[in-house]
């Protein structure tokens, strides 16, 4: 398979817009017309409870481990090509030409593709770390910023691989675009936050 192809299946099973697809055949809603407008898995959370939701998930995250578990584990794919296969899904979901390339977040995606990557490694620590820190920080897309920090960390740590360190640059920055509305508020903290209490003693 060309360079170019691998990019493109990547690119283009990211741009499968499940979650607002689940929202139309099983709620008849536009996912769209709840919470902040976004055509993602939270939206489906909001518009159809948890299970729903949940598929809306699984559906997205999956849209990015297929085709970069392909390539990586079972293709051999490397080097610099392996780094645009695996930001090619994310980028698909962000700027999807279903949706005249005005798509979602692209977490779940961004999840997905650290699954076909690492499994379950990066993709469980990630996972901890953003329930964690959207119980500290109000603003989620700061939330976000500080798993993808924590993450970098993590890679730095335990396992200095520059493919993966490019990944993560690249999905970092692909994040902080989609997350730019929030990103130009303050990151404050919850104020059930432990570490609200902690710094107020």
């Amino acid at each position: 398979m060309s360079n170019l192809l691998w990019i493109l299946m990547a690119f283009g099973c990211g741009a499968l817009p499940f979650s607002l697809w689940v929202g139309q055949l099983a709620l008849r809603k536009d996912i769209r017309a709840y919470g902040d407008g976004n055509p993602g898995a939270t939206n489906v959370f909001r518009a159809g409870g948890r299970l729903l939701g949940f598929t809306a998930f699984l559906l997205d995250t999956l849209k990015g481990t297929v085709p970069v578990g392909y390539a990586y584990f079972f293709a051999g794919v490397t080097g610099p090509l392996m780094v645009a296969v695996a930001l090619a899904p994310i980028l698909g979901h962000a700027f999807s030409p279903f949706l005249r390339f005005r798509g979602g977040k692209a977490v779940a995606v961004t999840f997905g593709v650290w699954v076909g990557l690492t499994i379950w490694e990066i993709p469980t620590f990630s996972g901890l770390l953003l329930l964690y820190w959207f119980k500290v920080i109000k603003v989620s897309g700061w939330a976000v910023m500080c798993a993808c920090a924590s993450i970098l960390l993590y890679l730095l740590l335990t396992r200095f691989d520059p493919l993966l360190l490019a990944v993560w640059a690249g999905s970092t920055a692909i994040l902080a675009y989609t997350h730019r509305a929030d990103l130009r508020q303050a990151p404050t903290l919850r104020e059930d936050a432990w570490v609200r209490k902690v710094l107020a003693r």
